[in-house]
């Protein structure tokens, strides 16, 4: 099933106080010392974070500032063939610069107006609890690091592309704002790590990898295919199913390939009304109720 914690590099620190991001065998940039040491350095910025002070801001590289405006400008193009139209509407409202990287509390000026949003930074992984449960408070945990330079349209992890084009493009429309806010509610009154995995399963299904009908196209409006150069391609090879959280948070899946399987609205209102009753009801015995046994993809 699900766990956040594959999809983050490992964060550790040290007595002495450094700090490092553990990145894997096959990441782009592991024998790239230099940006090794820069993502230990964002990463110990975020850590060194507490709340109510000012959003750290990352000097970032003309390099990197390069790989956000490839990435931006190429993922506008996908948007406007592949994306909702709620989505693109919201991106639209949003108006993310393309010519440089914003810092977090950039991403806040423009999405409070809109929806009451504001980002904090993250070194990795947030525990699920929190991550889910800030929502409730219309705040979101975002990286700050970029992938690496050898390949601006692929990262192995989520990078501040995928927080900010993904996630925030979303969160601009205020019908998703309210979902993810009804997330962070249902997060508060679940106990069990059974329900959390549930709802994150049903999260991931749909805020992060959802898609929808509009007339004779499948678009898509989770974040997850949103921030993906590669995926949101895929996306119209997948085998579709309707929307049904039952199914969601119980079917086997591999985060590390792209989604063979997406459930799919009839519409975003179908989106508002399923989700949104399935998050504002759900409590420690919906799984059960819901018959919650993984099963393979099928």
């Amino acid at each position: 099933m699900f766990s956040e914690a594959q999809l983050y590099s490992p964060v550790t620190r040290e007595r002495d106080g450094d700090v490092t991001v553990h990145l894997s065998s096959d990441h782009p940039g592991v024998n790239d010392e230099a940006y090794r040491a820069r993502r230990n350095a964002i990463a110990a910025m975020a850590l060194d974070y507490t709340v109510g002070n000012p959003i750290p801001h990352v000097d970032y590289t003309d390099e990197e500032q390069q790989v956000w405006r490839i990435a931006s400008a190429e993922l506008a193009r996908k948007h406007e063939i592949y994306a909702c139209g709620e989505v693109r509407e919201a991106a639209a409202n949003l108006a993310l610069p393309r010519d440089h990287i914003p810092q977090l509390d950039e991403v806040s000026m423009l999405l409070r107006p809109l929806t009451g949003f504001s980002y904090v930074p993250a070194a990795g992984l947030v525990p699920l609890r929190e991550f889910f449960g800030s929502f409730a408070e219309r705040t979101f945990h975002s990286t700050q690091y970029i992938r690496h330079h050898s390949a601006p349209l692929y990262t192995p992890e989520p990078d501040a592309i995928h927080e900010i084009i993904g996630h925030a493009s979303q969160i601009a429309s205020p019908r998703f704002a309210a979902l993810y806010e009804t997330v962070g509610a249902a997060v508060g009154r679940l106990q069990t790590q059974t329900a959390l995995k549930f709802l994150a399963d049903v999260f991931w299904f749909s805020l992060e990898f959802g898609v929808v009908r509009e007339g004779d196209e499948i678009r898509c409006y989770g974040a997850g295919l949103l921030s993906s150069y590669g995926e949101i391609d895929e996306f119209r090879h997948a085998r579709l199913r309707p929307l049904d959280v039952a199914e969601m948070g119980t079917i086997d899946y591999d985060i590390t390939h792209y989604q063979p399987v997406l459930f799919c609205a009839e519409s975003v209102d179908q989106i508002v009304d399923v989700l949104g009753e399935f998050f504002a009801t759900m409590d420690d015995e919906t799984p059960a109720r819901l018959g919650h046994r993984p099963h393979p993809v099928a």
